[in-house]
This record gives C-alpha cells, sequence and structure tokens, in this order.
C-alpha cells in the first residue's frame, strides 16, 4: 500500500466516523512554547484547555470553526531530538504524523473506548496487520510535584475485551506511557500504545490533566484524546519493509544519492528532505531558532556529501526529487521548488567555502583533544555548528566539554552586545518589545516617528516581496531604523524604490494610528503580525495604521501618519544568510 493510500484510508476512516478533516499546520508553530510544530495536537492544544471552542472559535488552518469536536489530520511534523539519532532504519527529522482529536466527551466526542477500538480496527481491518502487543500506563506513585498518577485500569480492560492476551499487554511507567506536555505547560495524560512487527506505531493519549509550569497536574473539566501514528513507520510494515528508507516517501530521495556509505545516504536524504519542507514554510538558515535547526541540517549534509564524494551542487535532484513526493499532499513544497534550490545554494556555497578549512583545523586540533573554546573558534572562524564539531570528536573517541563551549558563547555575546549599547549610545528601540531609550524630548520624538514608519515598513515589504518576509529583529535609534526580514536574496532596485513608495503613500494619506488591548489569544485571531521569538503579555495591545498595518506593540507611535515626514531607505545589505537588513531614515 503506498503512503499515498495510507493517507487517504486514515482520513476517509475517521471522517465516516464524524471527524473533520483538517489540513496540516505549518512546521513553524504558533505555540510560543516550542521552537516547530513536533505532533498534531499542537493546532489543537486550546480546545484541550478549554481556551478556544471548537464549535465556536476560528480555527488558525481552516480560517473559520471547526464546527465539531472530532478532528483528524495528517500533520506535517519535525523532531529536533532526533538530528543525532538519524542514520539507523527508523529515526528521522521531519516526519509526517496522522492523528484522530476529541475535544470532550460522548456523545460530541469521545474518550478511551472509542479511540482504542477503533485504533485497533484500523490496524487490523483498514491496513490488513496483525497487532503483536500494546501497553499501558502502569502508573506512578511518585512524580516531580509529589502526586501520584493510578494505573490506567481501564485502558487494559478495553484491550482485554478486544481480545487481546494478558501476557501480551505490557504496563510501562511515566518515560514510556505518559505524553506531554508540549513546552513548559499544557494537556498531558496516560497513553496506550499500538505495536506492530515490534515496531510502536501508533500512540494514542488520553489528556486527562493538565501540567502547570511547576510541574503540578490537575484535572482537566473535558478531557480528550489525542493519537499520534508516524506515515514513515506504518508504510514500513504494510509494505513489509525493514527500513524507513525503502518506502515509497524515502526511496526516489536516496536513489539520487551515489556511495556507499548508507549511514552517510540516510542523514543526506533525511536532512535535505526536512530542509526542504522547512524551507517552504518560510524557515531560513541562521544562527538561532529554527533557523539554526535547518542550518545544522543543510551543514551537516553538505559535510557527508564530502564524505560521499559528492560534486558541489548534489543536493539539486535530491531536492528535486523531495518536492515530487510531496506535489499533491503538500503543493506548497512544490510551488517553492526554486526558492528552496536558492536558500540551499546559498548555504553551500556561504559553508562549503569554509568547510576544507575548517575540517584541516579540526585535524590539527584533534590531536591534542578539543576544547569548549576551541570548538567555539570553529564555529565562530568557519561556521561549525557544535554539534558538528561534536559528532566530528566522537568519531575519533574525543569528547567536547559542551558547557566550556556555552560559556565561551555567552562571554561572545556579552562583549558584543557591549560594543553595541557603545556604538548607538545606549538609547533607541527595540521594535519587539516597545523598549525606549532616548535621551531627550527631541530623541523621543524622531524614535516615536521611526517607530511608526517601521510598522509600514513591514507592510510594505510584505505587499512588494509577499507574506514569507518575517521580522528577525530591529533596532531603532534617533539616526535610523534599522529591519532585519527573511529574504533570499539582494532586492533589486525597483524593489527598493517599490517599498519606499509605499511608506510613503501610507504617510501621504495621512492614515490614523489606533491601539486597543485584546486577550492574547484574542489578538492572534485579529491577524496582527507578531515577532515569533517573542514572549508577549496577556493582555497584549495590537496597534493598526488605517487598514494597512497591524502588529502587536509596546508603542509610541504618532496618532497619524502625517506625522512622520518623508520616509527613505538609505541602504539594503545582508544580515545573515537568508535574511536582509534594512536601513532607513525620517526627513
Amino acid at each position: 500500500m503506498t503512503s499515498a493510500e495510507i493517507r487517504k484510508r486514515f482520513l476517509e476512516f475517521f471522517a465516516k466516523r464524524g471527524h473533520v478533516v483538517v489540513p496540516s499546520s505549518s512546521l513553524l508553530s504558533d505555540d510560543p512554547t516550542v521552537l516547530l510544530t513536533t505532533a498534531g495536537m499542537q493546532q489543537f492544544k486550546l480546545y484541550y484547555t478549554g481556551a478556544r471552542d471548537p464549535e465556536k472559535d476560528i480555527h488558525p488552518t481552516l480560517a473559520k470553526p471547526l464546527g465539531a469536536r472530532r478532528a483528524a489530520s495528517v500533520q506535517k511534523s519535525f523532531r529536533t531530538s532526533d538530528v543525532e539519532l538519524v542514520g539507523d532504519e527508523s529515526h528521522l527529522t521531519f516526519f509526517e504524523m496522522l492523528g484522530n482529536f476529541s475535544f470532550g466527551p460522548a456523545p460530541a466526542g469521545y474518550f478511551k473506548k472509542e479511540a482504542i477500538e477503533w485504533g485497533y480496527e484500523f490496524i487490523t481491518k483498514e491496513m490488513g496487520l496483525e497487532v503483536d502487543a500494546v501497553s499501558v500506563f502502569a502508573g506512578d506513585p511518585s512524580t516531580s510535584s509529589g502526586q501520584a498518577v493510578p494505573f490506567d485500569q481501564e485502558s487494559y480492560e478495553i484491550w482485554k475485551g478486544l481480545g487481546i492476551p494478558e501476557e501480551k499487554i505490557k504496563r510501562a511507567g511515566r518515560e514510556d506511557n505518559f505524553w506531554g506536555p508540549t513546552g513548559a505547560e499544557g494537556p498531558c495524560g496516560p497513553t496506550t500504545e499500538i505495536y506492530v512487527d515490534g515496531l510502536e506505531v501508533w500512540n494514542i493519549v488520553f489528556n486527562e490533566y493538565y501540567c502547570h509550569p511547576d510541574k503540578t497536574l490537575t484535572k482537566l473539566e473535558s478531557p480528550g484524546v489525542d493519537t499520534g501514528m508516524g506515515l514513515e513507520r506504518l508504510a514500513m510494515v504494510s509494505q513489509n519493509l525493514n527500513d524507513v528508507f525503502q518506502t515509497d516517501l524515502f526511496r526516489p530521495v536516496l536513489e539520487e544519492i551515489r556511495g556507499d556509505d548508507i549511514r552517510a545516504k540516510r542523514i543526506i536524504a533525511d536532512h535535505l528532505r526536512g530542509a526542504t519542507v522547512l524551507i517552504s514554510d518560510g524557515v531560513l538558515p541562521s544562527n538561532i531558532g529554527a533557523g539554526y535547526i535547518l542550518r545544522r541540517l543543510l551543514r551537516r549534509a553538505i559535510r557527508y556529501g564530502k564524505v560521499l564524494g559528492l560534486k558541489r551542487d548534489f543536493y539539486v535532484p535530491i531536492v528535486k526529487a523531495a518536492t515530487i513526493i510531496y506535489k499533491d499532499q503538500y503543493p506548497e513544497v512544490r510551488n517553492a521548488e526554486s526558492d528552496i534550490l536558492t536558500v540551499i545554494q546559498n548555504e553551500e556555497e556561504r559553508f562549503g567555502k569554509a568547510l576544507e578549512q575548517g575540517l584541516k583545523e579540526f585535524e590539527r586540533l584533534v590531536k591534542d583533544g578539543i576544547s569548549g573554546v576551541e570548538a567555539f573558534r570553529l564555529y565562530e572562524s568557519y561556521g561549525f555548528p557544535f554539534e558538528l564539531t561534536q559528532e566530528l570528536a566522537k568519531e575519533r573517541g574525543v569528547e567536547i566539554a559542551e558547557e566550556d563551549f556555552r560559556k565561551e558563547f555567552e562571554r561572545h555575546q556579552d562583549v558584543s552586545r557591549a560594543g553595541a549599547e557603545k556604538k548607538f549610545g545606549g538609547h533607541g528601540l527595540k521594535l519587539e518589545t516597545g523598549e525606549l531609550h532616548a535621551n531627550t524630548e527631541e530623541e523621543v520624538s524622531i524614535v516615536t516617528r521611526l517607530h511608526t514608519a517601521t510598522h509600514l515598513l513591514q507592510a510594505a515589504l510584505r505587499n512588494v516581496l509577499g507574506p514569507e518576509v518575517k521580522q528577525m529583529g530591529s533596532d531603532i535609534t534617533p539616526e535610523r531604523t534599522r529591519f532585519d526580514f527573511t529574504f533570499s536574496r539582494k532586492l533589486t532596485a525597483g524593489e527598493v524604490k517599490a517599498v519606499e513608495d509605499l511608506v510613503n503613500e501610507q504617510i501621504r494619506k495621512d492614515l490614523p494610528v489606533a491601539s486597543v488591548e485584546l486577550p492574547l489569544e484574542e489578538a492572534k485571531k485579529t491577524g496582527a503580525l507578531y515577532f515569533f521569538k517573542e514572549k508577549y503579555p496577556d493582555p497584549v495591545t495590537v496597534y493598526s495604521v488605517g487598514d494597512f498595518s497591524k502588529e502587536f506593540c509596546g508603542g509610541p507611535h504618532v496618532t497619524r501618519t502625517s506625522e512622520i515626514g518623508r520616509f527613505r531607505i538609505t541602504k539594503e545589505e545582508s544580515s545573515s544568510a537568508g535574511v536582509r537588513r534594512i536601513r532607513a531614515i525620517v526627513e
């Protein structure tokens, strides 16, 4: 059975049982507690907590209410914890997660009985597979908060009722059979797992509790069901294979990689496939956040390409094969092929030049062992992510003190920060936080005008270049505004002029600048832009400039755009790989 057929059967099976089929959300999660989307339940998280009503509130992916208390999806997912494990038969970074979800009890929703019975029915009847074993939560008498969590007797009895022999119903503790939360807090609960051919293929979570930041658990008023089944693993067992890389989700990609080192080929296949989907969702290489994860993947793939002796543009047929695989399920991946190749080319050119020199320096250092400080210098001088240096060192039996690397990294940041404060005189404004530093009333006036102009700049950039433009940072002083944003290439002179003209057009229109304070989740539903790395207060202030711009912001702003004066872009340049920087003034 092909992966496309599995997706179709899964969604049809649950649609017949009252589930609304919801498209995958982006890998760039709106949840500030996680870096990337790691599970299908993340786009439904607020239904479990009760913060949103699935029958009334707008669902971000659907742009309308779910209209039911049951949903099913095939979710793009990414696990950063598995990067170093990739290379065996089953570990992946990017994968697709099949999931069915219930938000509340019957009859609108359902709980353990239906979830387990439907899971068993889908595996045995729809997929024609045999269940080897199942597991249930054994209970935990001593959680970190001191609370005891009981044995899941109900799930145990349901499996027995389905004819699973007692010896095949394994009891496991918190580490194996208690899931969540994603991030510091959120829904969580006991799980039951289904095994086929000795491999766990389906994890069914019963969200009975809410885990608070101090790790205490409280019972949810409306318990829910959250399930996750890896498509790649299910395809492997249904296609009678022992290796996920031989499934139809990987085989076309692997066939484009020449060489005898199977581990290196798997790493390249996984990392470039994952990078392809990340880039299509708007992630660009950088030294922070999701961009750093992407950079790690690309640089590790480039390094293993060198191990296999592949030519510099080896990634091109691999990426093209990956986009073809997803052309029907995720057309945005196929549509972004040209941009994906450009981003990877830029990163390959940036890192490829330094790789050979960096490897020579590594060989020189490794003879006497490598300190954390030396690992930082490889990062700073040659662009070697710490994890890459660590991997190279482990291959030689050398350990690196990661703590020393982190200390040197932080010391370097402190030095850079002190230099920046000296350079900018310790005053200005951070657009993402609204923190204002100005020494005189005149400086306050200039910074305020520049602040509103910067909101117009971001809206104009998205209007001219497209919605893939996302803020990566900003700094405003009485001398200028500096705005960093995601974009994969240099802007043309025509594009720069179009952005500048569009900002000045809004200034001439004398648009009103208004603000409103809203609960954080309600504010997110308004479509206002916000800086994804920033943790905002609740409630949060949303500033609107006419109908042209809407952003989360702490102020200050002018009251009408005509107060800004003439806006002029003075420079457009690269800030880092995949990130552009604009400097501008008001006159």
